[in-house]
């Protein structure tokens, strides 16, 4: 103990909506192998401030944090971020109030001045944040808010090799999260390592940004032990494993795998370049499905090969190498691939355009999802300090010029800022090819996921997992009044994840949340998942929806067209 003020309990939250990055599960598995009652709120749905507000008076009231961490990873989070530690600090001036991520690391400078934050993390947070919990006088690594209101910044060291690397990974599940909505938001993240070896002229996170920020010479892997304890600790509290492991072989995984059954699991696998054949076929025996991404980095081979003989763009495949790995996928039918990359790179022309539009094509015509975005301003990204050694112009560069983008965005949007061609003839071929790009890749995602639904159509409920919770478990204690907290909510989850929560007893009018399908509404929706649960025709189901639900057939027919968009109900 360092013989101060030990800070527990500490909830870990993320800066962003929707889910929160893994880091912060992996930081409070080793903040409660510690000694310290460490909790996640893992899941933000709050739009508005108001909203926030709301949401942390309620888990400030459950929780009595005495520190609340603020993961800041991506940077278009930064607003909000700021946002919940002034709301936290008006609730409880007393909590000490902790940020960190990659965004944080390069904007400690900036964060520090706002006295809303007590302490910034720079780098990797397990040692330098279980430092500050246990009261130590001089944590690792961090920019410290002195009582007298002034701020202490020791040398930065990388500290990660001053614990052992095996003691990072997945534990006490049962005991992090705050409800059972926030635990199966969990979207099965398993970390590889930490850091990238790679200098890509478009990220923040390159190589060299990782050693200035975090202090961090080089990545490493862990090791098959400690990614083999996150398999065992997650594996029957997900219905997906998401990956991003660089280089990975079918070895490795495979020994990661032992002792965990995963037939019945889907896969996210995100690889940055071709995966070999071996890997390819370890995945499609392992999983019941697998989803892989392979970033070539831009769809120009000329212009993927001037970044890479520049040493601007990690090693990318070859054309004929990616089609090779396409058609070898081709053999195994529960694994389909998404060839992702960007455009506007630079070094762009009319002859680069063309040749991005006829990979495009190529890829679609294999029937590959194509993933596509512009090019967009990342802080400390070479592209974005230096735009005009590529002829091109960044949205935002310093912290103020984000700070006021994404400050300036209605709820909802999710817009950054770009970097663009000064060359105006030019720019407008980029934007016209990616408009075109945009237009073939989501005509190509509609027409898989799109089933055209007719009375003669034989659909069956296919949700693969279905459970009854207390109201209060499954919102929480702090989002749930007492006097509906024992009343049943049925969850739903269709084949890619989706969740449907139907709580038909609770009327809105005595409680309401918008993550519900409540009262009547909930009824219906239950009804009609029943009305499928062995192959029926819709006719035959709005019929029924009709006699047992009081539903007239163009009501009914809505119900269940919005499930079959959910892929809650599929072709029998």
């Amino acid at each position: 103990m360092g013989g101060g003020r030990v800070l527990s309990p500490v909830l870990l939250v993320g800066a962003g909506t929707g889910e929160a990055t893994c880091g912060i599960l992996y930081l409070a598995s080793y903040l409660r192998r510690g000694g310290i009652e460490a909790f996640v709120r893992l899941w933000d749905g709050d739009e508005t401030e108001a909203e926030v507000v709301r949401s942390f008076e309620r888990l400030v009231t459950r929780v009595r944090p005495k520190l609340i961490g603020l993961s800041l990873k991506w940077f278009h989070h930064v607003d909000r971020a700021l946002l919940i530690a002034r709301a936290v600090r008006k609730i409880d001036p007393g909590i000490r109030i902790v940020v960190g991520g990659n965004s944080a690391s390069y904007w400690w400078r900036e964060l520090n001045a706002y006295d809303c934050i007590d302490d910034v993390v720079l780098g990797d947070g397990e040692v330098p944040l279980l430092a500050i919990c246990r009261g130590d006088a001089a944590p690792p690594n961090c920019v410290t808010r002195t009582p007298d209101g002034r701020s202490r910044r020791l040398p930065l060291a990388y500290v990660q090799g001053a614990t052992n690397t095996e003691d990072i990974y997945y534990s006490h599940f049962n005991e992090l999260f705050l409800s059972q909505m926030d635990q199966h938001s969990f979207s099965g993240w398993v970390a590889p390592g930490k850091g990238c070896g790679e200098n890509c002229l478009y990220c923040g996170g390159a190589r060299g940004n990782q050693k200035a920020a975090f202090g961090r010479a080089k990545p490493f892997l862990r090791s098959e032990e400690s990614v083999r304890r996150d398999h065992q600790e997650i594996a029957d509290r997900t219905w997906q494993m998401r990956y991003d492991f660089a280089g990975s072989t079918a070895e490795f995984l495979g020994s990661t795998w032992a002792g965990v059954d995963l037939s019945r699991h889907c896969c996210t696998y995100f690889l940055w370049g071709v995966p070999k054949l071996e890997l390819v076929a370890a995945l499609a025996q392992t999983f019941q499905r697998i989803h892989m991404v392979v970033d070539i980095g831009c769809f120009s081979e000329q212009q993927r090969l001037e970044q890479m003989g520049r040493g601007l763009l990690k090693p990318c495949a070859k054309d004929v190498e990616l089609l090779e790995v396409i058609e070898a996928s081709r053999r195994h039918p529960n694994l389909d691939i998404e060839i992702s990359g960007i455009g506007g790179l630079p070094f762009a022309s009319k002859a680069t355009l063309a040749e991005e539009l006829r990979l495009v094509e190529r890829v679609i015509s294999l029937d590959c999802v194509v993933g596509y975005q512009r090019l967009e301003s990342q802080p400390g990204a070479l592209v974005t300090e230096h735009p005009a050694r590529f002829d091109m112009v960044s949205e935002a560069r310093t912290f103020t010029e984000f700070l006021d983008y994404f400050e300036r965005r209605e709820p909802g949007d999710v817009s950054v800022p770009m970097i663009r061609f000064k060359d105006a003839e030019l720019e407008a071929a980029v934007q016209r090819n990616s408009d075109r790009v945009d237009a073939l890749a989501w005509e190509h995602r509609d027409a898989k996921r799109n089933l055209v639904v007719n009375g003669r159509t034989r659909l069956r409920n296919t949700a693969p997992w279905t459970q009854q919770f207390a109201l209060g478990d499954w919102l929480g204690s702090h989002r749930t009044p007492a006097k509906v907290a024992q009343e049943r909510v049925t969850v739903v989850r269709s084949v890619d994840g989706t969740t449907l929560s139907c709580a038909p007893s609770v009327s809105p009018r005595r409680f309401s949340d918008p993550t519900l399908m409540q009262g009547e509404d909930g009824a219906i929706l239950l009804a009609a998942l029943t009305a499928f649960e062995r192959p029926t025709t819709v006719a035959t189901a709005v019929t029924q929806l009709g006699a047992k639900a009081r539903l007239d057939p163009g009501s009914a027919r809505e119900v269940i067209d919005h499930l079959v968009d959910g892929r809650f109900l599929q072709p029998a």
